[in-house]
């Protein structure tokens, strides 16, 4: 497929439906010498933590190729741009703002808003200052507060140029790859890491929505947490209700305390000690008014009765097309989340803040010739538009990622960018997919 396509007469083809592309500040900026430490750097030097002994040192160099990239935003005429602010970069250890820092994305954003793009900023994309995981990091409750600290000074910094903050990306992530499993930085496991890191982020969500409304009121406020749908291996009743628990321990324990201000009922699962740490007020904190939900999605998982003692589901393994990644390639997932999640909650308008795929891309006389990423988007945004017409308020779609970045445990090993970056030289090379995403912005009435 060399196309994305949608109906006729698609809600998606008209021009207030924003257009977009993502990064985040670790995977793409490189010039560590110019910020503090973080969890990242000191997690990469763990043996065997990144599948190619790599690093976010260099990454993409794009605090100093930054006009390159942005003059790539400019040819794919986006409507919109989601990047991340780096914590370690604008504040000092001593709690102030680094002006060197605050600069580099002062004048991103003066950049963007000068075209036209709409500023979206993630305040948090896994970056956790060194110092303070070395007091606990998100196990350690104080955390939380130097983060509202964070966002009330980088807010007034950069106050309502940003046309849209995120407090989080991907609480999961952070929480349970990175305190529960150990696959991600901090690489600290256990489950009651995993759920105290987890209330705690959840924590630090609301009290940094407070401080954005104080702070910034014109400017859109939310929250972007990322959705594997999770479907029954069988319809056996220990099979459903399995899967029942495995979404909320997944998904619905970040959701539901951000909507309703409670966890889900697979609380009750767990043994005491493994309970997150819930203080007076911090559900009400949690539960904050959001304009907007972002919604991360990119596969789904099949999900069965526990084999182990103690565990709350068995978690099979991914199946049918797959991505380079190892992820089961099913649009209709996407679908069945948005609506499913329409049905359940109130929801304020969703943004698409993540959709993508890695796949294997080889750069063959200067091109890139990725149509299984084409049909990827294609068929995803198609189950937007099904989605929309059944009721679902969406406003927008970011594709992930503008660059071949370093993705995360797996180093450079694996390409999600419509941009093919060659990571010996830095050239960047617009891909099919880029092509095809860049036709059809155009082609909206």
């Amino acid at each position: 497929m060399n196309s994305i396509s949608l109906p006729a007469g698609s809600p998606l083809l008209k021009k207030s439906f924003l257009y977009g592309t993502a990064t985040s500040s670790f995977q793409i900026e490189g010039d560590v010498d110019n910020r503090l430490e973080c969890i990242w750097d000191r997690f990469c030097k763990q043996p065997s933590a990144i599948a190619d002994h790599s690093n976010g040192d260099i990454a993409c160099e794009h605090i100093v190729r930054w006009k390159e990239d942005f003059d790539i935003l400019l040819d794919l005429d986006v409507d919109a741009y989601r990047f991340s602010i780096s914590w370690p970069r604008v504040m000092t250890q001593e709690g102030e703002l680094n002006p060197q820092g605050v600069a580099f994305y002062k004048t991103l954003v003066k950049a963007l808003n000068e075209k036209g793009i709409k500023a979206f900023a993630t305040l948090y994309h896994w970056d956790l200052p060194q110092h303070l995981e070395d007091k606990g990091g998100w196990l350690n409750r104080q955390t939380a507060y130097a983060f509202e600290d964070y966002v009330d000074k980088i807010s007034q910094a950069l106050g309502e140029d940003v046309y849209s903050y995120a407090t989080f990306n991907e609480p999961f992530c952070s929480a349970y790859l990175g305190y529960e499993i150990g696959v991600h930085a901090p690489g600290k496991t256990g489950r009651k890491y995993g759920r105290t890191a987890a209330h705690h982020i959840l924590l630090a969500h609301g009290l940094g929505m407070q401080v954005l409304r104080k702070n910034v009121p014109n400017s859109e406020a939310g929250i972007v947490l990322n959705f594997t749908p999770c479907y029954s291996a069988t319809q056996k009743t220990d099979d459903l209700l399995a899967t029942r628990k495995a979404d909320e321990y997944i998904n619905q324990w970040y959701m539901q305390p951000v909507m309703e201000g409670r966890y889900p009922e697979v609380l009750f699962d767990l043994d005491e000690a493994d309970r997150p740490p819930v203080e007076d007020g911090d559900m009400e904190i949690i539960c904050q008014p959001l304009d907007y939900l972002g919604v991360n999605f990119y596969t789904r998982l099949h999900y069965s009765a526990p084999r182990e003692k103690n565990a709350l589901y068995y978690e099979h393994s991914h199946q049918g097309p797959l991505t380079d990644i190892g992820w089961e390639i099913y649009p209709k997932a996407l679908y069945d989340l948005l609506t499913s999640l329409n049905e359940r909650y109130t929801l304020p308008p969703i943004f698409i803040t993540e959709n993508g795929a890695a796949m294997a891309d080889k750069l063959i006389d200067g091109e890139v010739n990725d149509v299984d990423r084409v049909s990827y988007y294609h068929t995803h945004l198609n189950m937007v538009h099904d989605a929309v017409l059944a009721g679902v308020k969406v406003s927008g779609y970011f594709a992930w990622s503008l660059l071949d970045n370093f993705e995360w445990a797996e180093g450079y090993a694996k390409r999600f960018g419509l941009v093919y970056v060659d990571f010996d030289t830095q050239e960047r090379t617009l891909k099919l997919s880029a092509n095809a995403y860049k036709a059809l912005i155009a082609s909206r009435k």
